[in-house]
């Protein structure tokens, strides 16, 4: 019986990457049960326009904060999971509906987990515009699409409208903040919790699934 994994994410959030990497590393050398795991859209910011914001100066305006300060610590917590990150080499957030429809037609395919990875690394390391259809063909077509049916997608404006209802129903749900992890649908993380924090979720997770086995399985 597979272990239940929700994550909600934002694509063009760095502790998103950093708390995503981290469970597939605890999840990877877990010696439990397997883990189904679904990742779910929230938006950061549903008002950030199609060219993209200027991360550096919303870091000034909205936090009053240096941005090499801001990027010296997560970037130091990345690099104890494994992840080398210049958060200077992207410099904008773009919105994020399109990659998050992309996402959410993925898990029919069973290529979500490796999908989810890709952005990441398409927005913060290649330094990316997510919200471009060509890109997200681009890596669509690696995951078990094909271009036109990339394109079609993300820009179904009933599909969009679905991510953007999936968001807004995160939100209402009392979500605050991501990363936001629900283990076997009752054990809740919030945050890029170290690994330590996420292994021991996992492992209560999994002995409150095998006790209560009506839990949703993958």
């Amino acid at each position: 019986m597979a272990l239940s994994v929700d994550v909600f994410i934002d694509i063009v959030c760095p502790w998103c990457f950093v708390g995503n990497q981290r469970l597939e590393r605890v999840l990877a050398e877990s010696g439990g049960p397997p883990a189904a795991v679904e990742h779910h859209a929230f938006l950061l910011d549903p008002t950030t326009p199609s060219e993209g914001r200027d991360i550096p100066t919303m870091l000034r305006r909205k936090y009053g904060i240096d941005p090499q300060e801001a990027w010296a610590r997560l970037e130091a917590e990345a690099r104890k999971s494994g992840l080398e990150l210049d958060l200077s080499k992207q410099r904008y957030n773009y919105p994020t509906v399109r990659a998050h429809t992309l996402i959410r037609r993925a898990h029919a395919k069973g290529t979500q987990r490796a999908l989810v990875n890709d952005l990441f690394r398409a927005h913060f390391v290649e330094a990316r515009n997510v919200n471009d259809p060509e890109v997200l063909a681009d890596l669509g077509t690696r995951h078990g699409f094909t271009t036109d049916e990339v394109h079609a997608l993300v820009n179904d404006a009933a599909e969009l409208a679905k991510t953007e209802t999936d968001a807004r129903a995160a939100a209402a749900s009392g979500i605050q903040g991501v990363p936001f992890f629900v283990f076997a649908e009752r054990l809740a993380v919030e945050g890029a919790q170290q690994e330590q924090v996420l292994r021991a979720a996992v492992e209560r997770a999994a002995g409150l699934a095998e006790r209560d086995p009506q839990q949703r399985t993958g």
